[in-house]
């Protein structure tokens, strides 16, 4: 069944391809783009420290049409594949921090998630038209101690007066990681509304291979706004990591979104615990789990503001309800 899934997720990347290779090209933007992202369940009303806890990205996307010698001929390669497009490189360094639910106790439940921390460092490639947007990645990082993750939730803690949770000398251990990704949006505008005011729906799928994550991902967003076309919706976030925030908008546009997306889920280090070790903390995987989203974003003089609020659906077994986060991500571009 996981194979079918992650299959028919390839086969869905490459649906609509003829098309884009008839589509005419946007012109290259010639702006670079600073991102910086920040995922935490204190922005959920109950204000939890739990599960999936706090994530940290900070990245960089070139201008378009602007690619080192050995990423141009990739993008070539791919171009023969896909068709052309406006192409741009970046590179992100990001880190996560998982914990039990509950954090005060010295000896962690071993039925709940295990306290793990991943700190990354991710290179990627984007292919741009008028109605789709390819990312492709590669990551490579550590999990474990070497992650820093015990070391920056006890700085954030202790800055914000919260007691430091007491299990993390039981978190997974050190291991490299690697992983590689590949994910296709697709634009379509709905209606143009009085005033100005537009909607479209994002349609995305996603394949991801590597010792942290394996899963195939579908899903849609749909917005209302102003400026639509100027980017290809907030970041979103992803088992392993998250997203650039190229391409930002010019002038002035704002939009609401909501939405939803499933995948299935053939590893999860996570929670399967460590690569090499077999006596690693880790608890039974779901293989199917569900992501339902909403927020908004504001962007003015090449500056984009957004909030996504997400609530996720049970991704172990044991874990007995839904859990939310918020992410908040500023981007730049110049």
């Amino acid at each position: 069944m996981r194979r079918i899934v992650i299959i028919s997720a390839g086969l869905a990347l490459l649906a609509g391809a003829a098309a884009a290779q008839q589509a005419p090209l946007p012109a290259p933007d010639p702006r670079a783009v600073l991102h910086l992202s920040t995922e935490n369940d204190a922005f959920a009303p109950a204000r939890t420290d739990r599960w999936y806890t706090n994530g940290f990205r900070l990245g960089y996307s070139s201008p378009e049409a602007q690619l080192p010698g050995p990423v141009e001929a990739l993008d070539a390669a791919l171009g023969r594949l896909l068709g052309p497009a406006q192409s741009r490189w970046g590179l992100s360094l990001g880190q996560n921090i998982y914990t039990p639910r509950n954090t005060a106790a010295y000896v962690p439940d071993p039925h709940d998630r295990p306290y793990a921390g991943y700190l990354y460092l991710e290179g990627s490639l984007d292919r741009r038209t008028e109605t789709t947007l390819d990312r492709f990645t590669v990551a490579g990082g550590i999990v474990g101690p070497g992650s820093l993750g015990r070391k920056t939730q006890d700085i954030v803690h202790d800055l914000i007066g919260d007691k430091r949770p007491h299990g993390w000398r039981y978190q997974l251990r050190d291991e490299p990681t690697f992983n590689l990704g590949w994910q296709r949006i697709w634009r379509y505008r709905l209606a143009n509304l009085p005033g100005g005011v537009e909607v479209d729906t994002l349609p995305a799928a996603e394949i991801a291979l590597g010792s942290v994550a394996v899963y195939g991902q579908a899903g849609a967003r749909l917005r209302l706004g102003q400026g639509l076309g100027g980017d290809f919706g907030t970041p979103r976030v992803r088992p392993g990591g998250g997203d650039s925030a190229a391409p930002v908008g010019q002038g002035f546009g704002w939009y609401l979104f909501g939405g939803g997306s499933g995948r299935v889920v053939g590893r999860d280090l996570f929670l399967d615990g460590s690569t090499w070790r077999s006596n690693s903390p880790s608890v039974a995987k779901r293989n199917l789990v569900g992501d339902m989203e909403a927020g908004g974003a504001v962007f003015w003089h090449n500056v984009r503001l957004s909030y996504t609020h997400d609530w996720r659906s049970e991704e172990f077994v044991g874990q007995k309800k839904w859990f939310t986060f918020g992410i908040i991500t500023l981007s730049a571009a110049f």
